[in-house]
């Protein structure tokens, strides 16, 4: 629950810190003195949108913080450690919780969750398990066949939510099947004639059976077997100079004949030199013999040669300039076969995808049938429990029907769900979204949810002018409804009627002052005989009106009889 809140600088509000506390608080205030600040405040906590013309007029900035008492563990728990945020134990499984918002005149925005800087989402995806607000807008949204749905969807409680987690799986599933079949299916003729592209590519490349680096040995090939006469003569003076076949003086002879001088000396250190020079005779005579193997492979080349590596660089060449080099062909040669294999199991894949097809259509059949017979059920028991609340409402001969009727089927299943009044005995029931006059639809809404608190327990409800369009003998049952409600959850009411505030535990007042130049607002809590004062300025615009305070003292005691 909310422990307390604190506006500085928001809309006409320059200071304000809001004590809330368990039960029910109602918020007074004369008009334009900022009750809608304090809930506007409370949206931006929730992480709504931001918007700078919220900030007080001359104010750098508004900031709102919030203290909120929260379980020690559970999502909320959760979220605000992800988040990096701290919360401060109580004591009794229970912990503070610190909420921040600060928005600047130019439009920026920033958030604290338990005292660390955190996004905006953080906050709405906390405000999920915090607070439910209900304002007019959210009495127009009443009229939406999806808040419909979904609060009958809210007071179904598990077994609708087990019914609905069960279909959205079945209908993701087959919406996925659907798009894969439809996909191999639209792309068939195109995929036949990859199939057949690939089945020739391949036979070609087996055909030709290129071999890694191929291209590059045949290039050099074709380069030494184009110039075989001038590489014949040089290779035959390096022979030459190398080991001379006449008495012509030749390395290897004079380099054994440099060793052997050498030894002669008879010196250690010519003895080294020696050694080197027998060395590089070695050398000299493994270079000569490579020599003459390269002039005899050049003397085993001729015309027929070339023109076969020329013919070979032919076939490689169409291979390059169908796949854009030899190892692209190579590599379709390594994966093609497994790709071919897929299209070529494009049939069989058909028919499996079908078999799969019909099986979770099947499945969706039976998801959605059971869908809608847990929330026609459902339907039932709300309508009954919601007719109960409006007969005390001040709406005795009001009955409302649930009703779940077929439509096309989307991913919340396949019911469209219509809230039905019937304002009075023999009126047929017709939607509300049609025939319901304000102060009838604030008070189907506030019924709707106080039976839905009984099977989805919410920490606090916010309720903006929820007693809008209605009064006298109404009014008071609205006020006794919300003291209701209170008793499961913290309960805040923004409301303009004595008859509601007079049943609230915790009575604000939004107060407007002004020095001729400045207008501001601030906040004050308010019992005995200041309270009594804001009741009889509800009740009459008089605060001082000894009638309206008779009134007021009348109003009071019965809301609390006790006290």
């Amino acid at each position: 629950m909310i422990e307390e809140m604190r506006l500085r600088d928001l809309g006409v509000i320059a200071e304000a810190t809001l004590p809330i506390g368990p039960g029910f608080t109602a918020i007074t205030g004369e008009t334009g003195a900022g009750k809608t600040m304090v809930v506007a405040g409370l949206g931006l906590l929730l992480g709504q949108r931001a918007d700078s013309s919220a900030v007080r007029s001359g104010a750098a900035q508004a900031v709102v913080d919030g203290v909120w008492v929260v379980p020690e563990t559970g999502p909320v728990a959760d979220r605000v450690i992800d988040a990096g945020g701290e919360l401060e134990p109580l004591g009794s499984g229970r912990a503070e919780l610190l909420l921040g918002r600060t928005l600047t005149a130019e439009g920026r925005s920033r958030a604290s969750v338990g005292g660390r800087p955190a996004p905006a989402g953080v906050l709405a995806d906390l405000a999920d398990h915090l607070v439910v607000v209900h304002g007019q807008s959210d009495q127009l949204r009443l009229r939406s066949a999806a808040a419909q749905r979904d609060a009958l969807d809210r007071f179904a409680g598990a077994p609708v939510a087990a019914a609905l987690a069960a279909y959205v799986d079945a209908y993701e599933r087959s919406r996925t099947i659907a798009a894969e079949l439809d996909e191999l299916t639209r792309t068939r003729d195109a995929r036949v004639r990859e199939a057949e592209d690939l089945r020739a590519a391949l036979a070609l490349i087996e055909v030709a059976d290129p071999q890694p680096g191929e291209d590059v040995e045949l290039a050099a090939r074709a380069e030494r077997l184009s110039n075989v006469e001038e590489l014949r003569a040089a290779a035959a003076i390096a022979h030459s100079a190398l080991s001379a076949e006449d008495d012509a003086p030749d390395a290897v002879s004079l380099l054994a004949e440099t060793r052997r001088a050498l030894e002669r000396g008879g010196d250690p250190a010519l003895t080294d030199l020696a050694e080197q020079a027998a060395d590089l005779g070695y050398r000299a005579a493994d270079l000569a013999a490579a020599v003459a193997r390269y002039l005899a492979d050049l003397d085993d080349a001729g015309p027929h040669e070339l023109a076969a590596v020329q013919e070979r660089q032919a076939v490689l060449g169409a291979l390059i300039r169908a796949h854009g080099s030899l190892d692209a062909a190579l590599d379709l040669a390594r994966d093609g076969a497994l790709r071919l294999a897929e299209l070529e199991d494009d049939g069989s894949r058909i028919e499996r995808l079908e078999t799969e097809r019909d099986a979770a259509r099947a499945a969706l059949d039976e998801a959605a049938t059971a869908l809608t017979a847990a929330r026609t059920e459902a339907a039932a028991r709300l309508g009954a429990a919601v007719t109960s609340e409006l007969h005390a409402l001040a709406l005795p001969d009001a009955r409302v029907q649930i009703t779940v009727t077929p439509t096309a089927e989307n991913a919340t299943g396949r019911d469209e769900v219509a809230i039905l009044l019937a304002p009075h005995p023999g009126a047929e029931p017709r939607p509300v979204a049609r025939t319901a006059s304000g102060g009838e639809l604030s008070r189907v809404m506030l019924a709707i949810e106080v039976v839905i608190a009984g099977t989805d327990p919410v920490p606090t409800f916010v309720f903006d002018e929820v007693d809008a369009g209605i009064g006298g003998a109404a009014a008071i049952e609205v006020g006794r409804r919300l003291a209701a409600l209170a008793r499961t959850a913290q309960v805040i009411a923004v409301t303009h009627l004595a008859q509601v505030a007079a049943f609230a535990d915790n009575h604000l007042t939004v107060l407007k002052q002004s020095d001729g130049s400045v207008t501001a607002s601030s906040v004050r809590a308010l019992t005995g005989a200041d309270r009594e004062a804001e009741m009889a300025r509800l009740l009459s615009g008089l605060p001082d009106s000894e009638a309206a305070l008779h009134h007021a003292r009348e109003l009071l005691a019965l809301a609390h009889p006790t006290h």
